[in-house]
């Protein structure tokens, strides 16, 4: 375990200069602290709750000048003890550092630090100064040591990171507090900046995101978790997507030579996202993509009610605005395959299969030709062309679906829109338990969906070549598992019938079978997925990265987005330098997350109940007959009175090392 000289945590000091002592309760765990990167020692962690020296020769005035000019540079300015004190504190631990001649006034920047601590109006300006009030009032001697010299202070090498609960909990970690400032302030184009700097698939992420953010909002200790996601889709189409300024050729910020070329497989979000960056960069980005249409799952799997296609497909058409190309009916393994992309002059291939094949239950009974059977993802595929006007599917009798996750959510409320007489949604475990986004489960209780919980399929049953029914056993729930939910087990002798016309089986999906070949060169997981490293998302076969579904196994389209950044960096890198870098900030964020360096139950700013707005939605008996949207934009007064909620619940983390941190190539 690393060893710690002395700190503060949580208000409670620690000084083991003179000998071992045990840390206090509530500290954190500190085994992993050792080096930030390879080679590299923690000297110093600063934070929200207090500060940890490992190496006592570090300077703590250098330290929390650091810390500071951090807090001052990001001060939004709207209150007046975290924009003049932060200025002020900065530039006398500055002259402290420097040695520069004149008096010295600790008390004074003491009362600045109170002031911004108990009176600042957001998260950054109450959290900012926690750490230096308690070096002042438990390690005040060891301040003035080192004022007291003559000689100035060396400056100390590290990094300094701002973030926020929301921040952290999104994986593709966008400044949600930022571009809820500019929607307060009246400027949904600067907001929709701060989206487009991540990914460029704002309208559709406003629409179908799981909500990570709002899940950690600490808005919700007072009332409820700020609309993230509504605020998102408003800026977004507020500014008219593609056709807004943003989304133009002058986004590219150099040309790179024709021969930097980089083959994208697949044109799912991850695809996409990897694309749009590498586009930003002067690349020549090529997307190879089997179907003939753009957006992969989002655009197959996720029905119009939820996600208009024209919406998906202005913000896919980025691709060509920034001028790369969509090659429309190429199969990895049937057209083409890593070999070839590489003999055709690629520099580098990205991977972002989507997971396009269903899995099956495999029960008895359980068989792909009997007539009325399907899963999930071939069931929705049906959707896709019944909504197209490609094929129509026209339901009647009984439906039952079995699952529990958003794909069995989207099945069950399709069903019902494309005339069935009723849906059941079979689940093994309880309806707490399960994995879909609880906006999509209420949504579909709303239209009339009928569920099962705590029942499990045993047995399909057919009648010349047609599906009848199904054979359900009753479960009933076991001790908690390793990953914190109740097991279930079978109930002996409960079994019962349901009989149905049509049996959806959504409980997983897989790669397309034969995308990858073994001639690829690429090792794969024990459950199929490509094998990559999760730090550069690179695979054993050098000059490929993989990312989403195909290497994590089916995954939000946030997380697609995610990796589709990531690759890009480590593509950036590889073309540029031969090697994959190490990235400061991911560095950064498992440190916060594995250590629970973020976790604090306090909201930090008295603010009275306001509700959170909620999106204008057609009826449930309305909209169970059709595939229109359900949900519309709010207006521009709602988004305003949503914004003015957020609780700008910043905080910045510093940490000092032994030697400067290294930085990768430009594309961050």
């Amino acid at each position: 375990m690393t060893k710690i000289a002395y700190g503060v945590w949580d208000g409670q000091a620690v000084d083991r200069r003179a000998g071992e002592t045990a840390l206090p309760t509530g500290w954190p765990d500190l085994d992993g602290f050792d080096f930030f990167n390879k080679g590299n020692p923690i000297r110093a962690f600063i934070g929200d709750r207090g500060f940890l020296i490992f190496d006592d020769s570090v300077s703590l005035v250098d330290a929390f000048r650091r810390q500071m000019e951090m807090a001052a540079a990001q001060s939004c300015g709207k209150c007046t003890p975290c924009r003049i004190g932060a200025p002020l504190i900065r530039d006398a631990l500055a002259a402290y550092a420097q040695a520069r001649p004149g008096p010295i006034d600790l008390d004074g920047i003491i009362e600045l630090a109170r002031q911004m601590t108990d009176s600042s109006l957001c998260g950054l300006g109450r959290t900012a100064t926690v750490a230096l009030m308690g070096a002042f009032r438990h390690f005040r001697a060891d301040i003035e040591a080192e004022i007291a010299t003559t000689q100035p202070l060396p400056e100390q090498a590290g990094m300094e990171y701002m973030t926020a609960p929301c921040i952290e909990a999104c994986p593709s970690k966008i400044n949600v507090p930022r571009y809820i400032d500019y929607v307060r302030d009246g400027k949904p184009d600067y907001s929709l900046g701060v989206i487009l700097q991540k990914y460029p698939m704002a309208a559709t992420c406003g629409r179908v995101c799981v909500r990570f953010c709002e899940m950690a909002c600490r808005r919700a200790l007072v009332d409820e978790a700020v609309g993230i996601k509504t605020l998102k889709r408003y800026v977004a189409d507020r500014q008219k997507g593609p056709d807004a300024l943003h989304f133009t050729r002058d986004m590219v910020s150099r040309q790179l030579a024709p021969e930097m070329r980089v083959a994208i497989v697949g044109a799912g979000p991850a695809g996409i996202a990897c694309a749009y960056h590498l586009l930003l960069h002067g690349y020549h980005v090529d997307i190879l993509e089997a179907l003939d249409e753009a957006g992969g799952m989002a655009a197959i799997g996720i029905p119009s009610y939820r996600l208009p296609k024209d919406v998906l497909h202005s913000e896919t058409d980025i691709i060509t605005t920034l001028g790369g190309r969509f090659l429309f009916g190429q199969a990895m393994g049937r057209d083409f395959s890593v070999d070839d992309l590489f003999a055709r002059g690629y520099r580098a291939v990205f991977l972002g299969l989507g997971c396009q094949e269903g899995t099956h239950m495999g029960v008895a009974g359980e068989d792909l030709a009997t007539a009325g059977y399907e899963t999930g993802i071939s069931f929705l595929l049906k959707v896709h062309d019944h909504i197209a006007g490609i094929r129509k599917t026209d339901l009647s009798g009984d439906v039952v679906v079995v699952g529990g996750g958003n794909v069995a959510m989207d099945c069950a409320r399709s069903a019902l829109r494309m005339g069935a007489e009723r849906v059941h949604l079979i689940y093994r475990r309880t309806r707490a338990d399960m994995p879909a986004d609880p906006g999509e489960i209420e949504a579909a209780v709303e239209e009339g969906v009928v569920f099962h919980p705590l029942v499990n399929p045993a047995r399909v049953l057919s009648d010349a070549g047609r599906v009848t029914g199904i054979e359900l056993v009753a479960m009933r729930q076991t001790e908690i598992d390793a990953r914190g939910r109740r097991g279930v087990e079978p109930i002996p002798g409960s079994e019962q019938f349901m009989p149905c016309t049509t049996l959806i089986a959504a409980i997983g999906q897989q790669v397309q079978s034969g995308a990858v070949q073994p001639q690829d060169g690429l090792n794969l997981t024990r459950w199929g997925w490509i094998e990559i490293d999760p730090f550069d998302l690179s695979t054993s076969r050098p000059g490929v990265f993989a990312g989403g579904d195909c290497a994590f196994g089916p995954s939000t389209l946030i997380h697609a987005m995610s990796n589709g950044l990531q690759a890009a960096r480590s593509i950036n890198d590889w073309i540029q330098l031969g090697h994959t870098c190490f990235f400061p900030r991911t560095r950064m964020r498992a440190l916060l997350h594995t250590h629970k360096l973020l976790a604090s139950d306090c909201e930090e700013v008295p603010v009275k109940r306001e509700y959170r707005v909620h999106h204008p939605e057609l009826d449930p008996e309305v909209r169970r007959t059709m595939f229109e949207e359900v949900e519309a934009t709010i207006s521009d007064d709602d988004a305003y009175r949503e914004a003015r909620r957020c609780l700008r619940c910043y905080r910045i983390y510093s940490v000092i090392t032994a030697q400067p941190i290294p930085e990768g190539a430009e594309l961050s």
